[in-house]
């Protein structure tokens, strides 16, 4: 059974329906206090770092998510999700994040787009992937679906397992142990995503 955290701020409906597609029990979770009794997490996220932050805490899931990923078990966050991850972001002022991967969220460099270059990236753009169980059966570069405006900076190089380029290449889907992120969301991805979920659900 895989858990999708309920924290109000993100698309559950969607999620949910993708694996639902792919024949896999999910259930949408706001109770911390049964994170533990599930196989694997989703952290997914639609809105502001700082926001999203806060919302955990009010519903005590910061120390239930960071025990949930020091007991081994797999946790995917999509989106906002995979910025969560990390230990702080820029976005509106200095946010703290969950720590669980170092390293910082940044703006878009827009002094390195180029002409007509519009924020935030939003739209079908390529991912080139290192091998990872996450992306079996995808070829090294294929297209996902993009929204947003900030883009994680990974301090450990060995964490990064997906690149995209939108003015300038940025990390795009990170692994560190049981620890995932991916910023493109699958489940608007069509048949890409729901690989890369089907991929999860293996784990």
């Amino acid at each position: 059974m895989i858990g999708i955290v309920d924290y109000n701020m993100g698309n559950l409906a969607s999620v949910q329906n993708a694996f639902a597609k792919l024949g896999c029990e999910t259930a949408v979770e706001s109770d911390s206090r049964k994170f533990h009794e599930y196989d694997k997490l989703i952290l997914p996220g639609v809105g502001a770092f700082g926001d999203a932050m806060e919302h955990l805490r009010e519903r005590n899931m910061i120390e239930a998510i960071q025990e949930y990923a020091a007991s081994g078990k797999y946790i995917l966050g999509i989106c906002l999700g995979m910025q969560l991850l990390f230990d702080s972001s820029e976005e509106f002022g200095k946010h703290e994040g969950l720590g669980l991967i170092k390293g910082s969220v940044t703006h878009f460099d827009s002094e390195k787009f180029q002409e007509n270059m519009k924020i935030p990236h939003m739209g079908w753009n390529r991912m080139f992937t290192k091998e990872h169980p996450l992306f079996e059966g995808l070829d090294e570069e294929h297209y996902l679906y993009f929204v947003h405006t900030y883009h994680v900076n990974c301090e450990n190089e060995d964490d990064i397992i997906g690149t995209t380029h939108y003015g300038y290449d940025f990390t795009s889907a990170v692994a560190h142990k049981n620890v995932l992120g991916i910023q493109p969301h699958p489940e608007k991805s069509h048949t890409n995503g729901l690989k890369i979920l089907k991929n999860f659900i293996k784990l």
